[in-house]
């Protein structure tokens, strides 16, 4: 499944806070070398966990969002349901953010 860009601060209210559904969010930037590591496994746990929708968002461009969420670690996987912060995984930890998929999210 594809991930999807947040791309301001009214797509994160509508995609993430507004919706039901279980969600996880990447905080990440560009520049960050272990996000890049990372966003290949992303992508794949996006198409194995197909019931929960996965967002990205650079927190460089959307400074308001990042500012919002608290994010000070790149990358931050932030978990969403109905609209709430459940947790996050603060650094690239591939096993905590499957764990954290199977533990809040499904």
């Amino acid at each position: 499944m594809p991930i999807t860009d947040i791309t301001s601060k009214a797509d994160f209210l509508e995609k993430v806070l507004g919706s039901e559904d279980a969600i996880i969010l990447d905080c990440y930037a560009e520049w960050c070398p272990a996000c890049k590591i990372i966003a290949p496994q992303f992508e794949d746990l996006s198409n194995t966990y197909t019931q929960v929708k996965f967002y990205k968002v650079d927190i460089d461009k959307v400074e308001e969002v990042a500012l919002e969420l608290g994010v000070r670690t790149k990358p931050t996987f932030m978990f969403f349901k109905g609209g709430e912060k459940i947790t996050e995984v603060v650094g690239a930890h591939l096993p905590a953010i499957e764990q954290g998929i199977k533990i809040h999210l499904l």
